[in-house]
């Protein structure tokens, strides 16, 4: 995005609106690939299928918070740090070098120890055997996992965010229908779906390529030195989004322990339905976040704090009126959701998973504030506070809750821990803007 945009009064809520829209399609054509994911390794797998997925996700956790530590982090900083007129263009390139070279080496030492890893996420024999061909075909592709959070920010920051989202879908989409390919005609099984998820990136990086041979581009590919100095000062401002999507995976790896004890290979089957839906909500949230944060970047950098007020108005109306929405869907709708992954018609199962869902996403009042907070503090070179939000909800608050809850209330208290989390770290983040002197 450049000096040019748009900054009055009256084209804001346009504004917010074709960013906001672009990123939430995004974000949610990279949900609706996680759900069909499920749904076609749970067609072939069942419910052990849905359990060794859901021991994987905080390895894709740790993946995604790597990624938007460098990628958003850097794109962030690209921008903020353009004060005078004057970018370095080292930015760019540095957090792609770092996302190749991270990738590779966590990436094989995955691939090599792909059994001990779902031992230590708490799979038996038998989960550990389903699953290894699947980590060890998804696990080789991290630096792509990686790059694809760094590419798409830096052109959402110069002014495309149309071709970051058309970019993402793609992607989704070439998921989705690789997924099938993989799986069933090729008869690769849950292998088959790991390697279309480790594609899906590569298309998405291609497609935003498109952008820097355009008139439109801004973005300097200047080849460097990894350098250590230039990484750092960009991941202080993506330490938030690297809390957030860590959070993800600590918060799966937290509940999984705890539902293994309580009630087994099922129990996890039924939360990883929960947390496939959970993804959707998350994702919507992020979507929003991140189409504000360019926003905010660039009228922090012009110093134009009525406008940051006003986005960060629409920023909690919007997130309020999200989560309402899909609260009601989930109420509404909360059989057929579980029946979609339920292929073997397990009624412990369902029976599990609809308590859940009803009790679980009261969350999504909370975390739809949450997460849009923790961003937009990040966008104004606040990584304090804003990483305090994160590791609240994400570490400290959410683990404390499930181990107490569980404690004394069995699975309904698992359930409660996330909305109870969700709400103590939104008491925390409004007393943070306050003792900052941001109240209003």
């Amino acid at each position: 995005m450049t000096s040019q945009t748009p900054q009055t009064e009256t084209s804001l809520p346009r504004l917010f609106a074709r960013y906001v829209s672009l990123n939430i399609l995004g974000m949610l054509g990279i949900s609706c690939y996680v759900i069909a994911d499920t749904f076609f390794i749970a067609l072939a797998s069942g419910a052990d299928g849905i359990t060794v997925l859901n021991l994987c996700l905080p390895i894709y956790n740790l993946i995604y918070a790597l990624g938007a530590m460098i990628g958003i982090g850097s794109a962030i900083r690209y921008v903020t740090d353009n004060r005078d007129g004057h970018r370095d263009d080292r930015i760019f390139f540095n957090a792609l070098i770092w996302s190749l070279l991270i990738g590779t080496v966590l990436g094989s030492a995955g691939f090599l120890n792909a059994g001990k890893i779902l031992e230590l996420m708490g799979g038996d024999a038998g989960i550990v055997a389903l699953g290894i061909p699947y980590l060890q075909y998804f696990i080789p592709f991290m630096p792509f996992f990686m790059i694809n959070y760094a590419v798409p920010a830096f052109i959402r920051n110069d002014g495309a965010p149309g071709l970051a989202m058309g970019a993402t879908l793609a992607s989704c989409l070439f998921n989705i229908v690789f997924d099938y390919i993989f799986m069933f005609p090729l008869g690769m099984g849950i292998a088959g779906a790991a390697l279309a998820t480790g594609l899906a990136p590569i298309v998405s990086i291609l497609c935003c390529s498109v952008h820097f041979f355009g008139k439109t581009n801004h973005i300097r590919f200047v080849p460097c030195l990894p350098n250590p100095k230039l990484l750092f000062r960009s991941c202080q401002v993506g330490v938030s989004s690297f809390i957030g999507e860590i959070a993800a995976g600590i918060t799966t790896a937290t509940f999984n322990f705890l539902i293994l004890d309580l009630a087994g290979n099922i129990g996890v089957a039924a939360y990883g339905v929960i947390a496939n839906f959970a993804i959707v909500g998350t994702a919507i949230f992020n979507g929003l976040a991140q189409g504000t944060q360019p926003l905010v970047s660039l009228y922090y950098a012009e110093n134009n704090r009525p406008l940051i007020r006003r986005l960060y108005v629409m920023g909690v109306g919007t997130g309020l009126t999200i989560a309402s929405l899909l609260y009601a869907a989930v109420l509404g709708f909360t059989p057929e959701l579980v029946a979609l992954f339920n292929s073997e018609q397990s009624a412990e199962l369902a029976a599990l998973a609809f308590t859940g869902m009803h009790i679980y996403f009261i969350g999504f009042f909370f975390s739809s504030l949450n997460i849009f907070l923790a961003s937009s503090m990040s966008a104004e070179n606040r990584p304090f506070p804003a990483a305090v939000i994160s590791v609240s909800r994400g570490i400290i608050t959410i683990i404390l809750c499930a181990v107490i809850l569980a404690h004394f209330f069995g699975m309904t208290g698992i359930w409660a821990a996330y909305p109870v989390c969700e709400a103590l770290t939104l008491i925390l983040g409004l007393a943070c803007m306050k003792l900052g002197g941001r109240s209003k």
